[in-house]
């Protein structure tokens, strides 16, 4: 990238053109992927040339479950369940080259044991995103979801703070990444 797109994206002069350059238009698919690789399709984005976008999760592969006295959509895994956490609160649904977390923020799973009763708030999923050729790839930070039990203070948009993601061990996790395509 030249001296004065990286100038301009920083302005914010060329969003469009970099989520086009970035290969981010039209409809993308979401996969979640295990430790060696195997994707799960889970569902789709999509973007707008002015960087704004859309998720649609395939609900039907979903279980529904009540959990803690809450309703959750989860993915069954042998040992393990991911659980769709969606954004309780307002979101731009805007992203561009330098600035992900929008998207991050429609991601957010918590997993628990296949077995284990109720869920637990902190074992939290964040992927953080970031551009790779001509696509997504996010990699599993463990966050407390508490964090979001109580509305942003106002004018903050984010509570999830950097201080609160701790890098995970993907060997540790079912599905430990997220790419999108």
């Amino acid at each position: 990238m030249t001296l004065f797109c990286t100038l301009a994206a920083a302005l914010g002069l060329m969003t469009a053109p970099l989520m086009a350059q970035e290969g981010l238009s039209g409809t993308k698919t979401i996969y979640l992927l295990e430790k060696d690789a195997k994707r799960h399709e889970i569902g789709q984005v999509d973007f707008a040339d002015d960087g704004t976008y859309a998720v649609r999760l395939h609900e039907h592969l979903f279980e529904d479950h009540f959990l803690s006295m809450r309703p959750f959509k989860c993915l069954e895994g042998n040992e393990k369940q991911w659980c769709y956490v969606p954004y309780p609160y307002a979101n731009n649904r805007r992203i561009d080259s330098a600035d992900l977390t929008d998207l991050e923020y429609d991601l957010l799973f918590l997993w628990r044991g296949a077995s284990d009763y109720g869920i637990n708030m902190w074992n939290g999923v964040y992927y953080s995103l970031s551009f790779e050729e001509n696509h997504l790839i996010g990699t599993l930070n463990e966050v407390d979801m508490n964090v979001l039990s109580a509305p942003p203070e106002d004018g903050e948009m984010r509570p999830i703070k950097s201080r609160d993601l701790h890098e995970a061990d993907p060997d540790s996790h079912w599905l430990p990444g997220v790419i999108i395509e």
